[in-house]
């Protein structure tokens, strides 16, 4: 698939914010936006994009932040989420002033809810498929993707390099976690290259064999 994908950490936890788009129209998917949006602004308007959908991994703020504004500034935007974490994407606020981040109030409403094993159409020809793996949090997903290269994994909070998510947060479940690496995301090919929420990236292999959780 002609797909080119670019990650960069952004405020305020370094939760790596992929942008996925297409080399052969301007049409892109924005995973996990956090909090930077100059710096998604800015490669957008480098290299002519235009936002198709908004993904989120979870609701968590540190990787929700700058939906709104991102969102706000691209017409017909899709702002996606998993149903199950619509409780953590309303309460934004208390996130924040839990964790002594300052709240901008700028979020929008989610206008499109993922479901497991959804396709997302973007470009020409290229697909992202949805993953329901919760755990980290009751709606949290994974995405993949194929380039002409390889299968890439979006993790989110799931699944790192060496580790998993943690799950004492709201509606963590330790147990769920492990069910949904084992049986969602160890299944797919070794080769997959993985994109974690945090962190640098891994293979299924290295995580399937080399994993202490595992």
């Amino acid at each position: 698939m002609p797909v080119k994908i670019e990650t960069f950490p952004v405020y305020p936890l370094g939760c790596n914010c992929s942008i996925i788009s297409c080399t052969e129209s301007p049409e892109c998917i924005v995973v996990d936006p956090g909090g930077d949006e100059e710096r998604i602004f800015a490669y957008l308007n480098a290299n002519g994009l235009r936002v198709k959908f908004i993904v989120h991994t979870h609701a968590h703020f540190d990787h929700c932040l700058g939906t709104g504004t991102i969102a706000r500034a691209q017409d017909g935007c899709n702002v996606c989420l998993h149903k199950d974490d619509l409780f953590l994407y309303n309460n934004l606020p208390m996130q924040c002033k839990m964790f002594g981040i300052r709240y901008s109030g700028q979020e929008v409403g989610i206008n499109h809810f993922l479901e497991d094993n959804e396709i997302l159409q973007f470009g020409e020809g290229n697909k992202v498929e949805v993953l329901h793996t919760p755990g980290h949090s009751p709606g949290s997903v994974c995405f993949t993707v194929e380039t002409r290269e390889e299968k890439i994994l979006f993790s989110g909070d799931t699944l790192f390099s060496g580790s998993i998510g943690r799950t004492d947060l709201w509606g963590g479940d330790p147990n769920q976690i492990i069910r949904s690496i084992r049986q969602r995301l160890f299944v797919l090919d070794d080769s997959t290259l993985v994109i974690p929420g945090h962190g640098e990236e891994t293979k299924i292999f290295n995580e399937k064999n080399y994993n202490p959780f595992f």
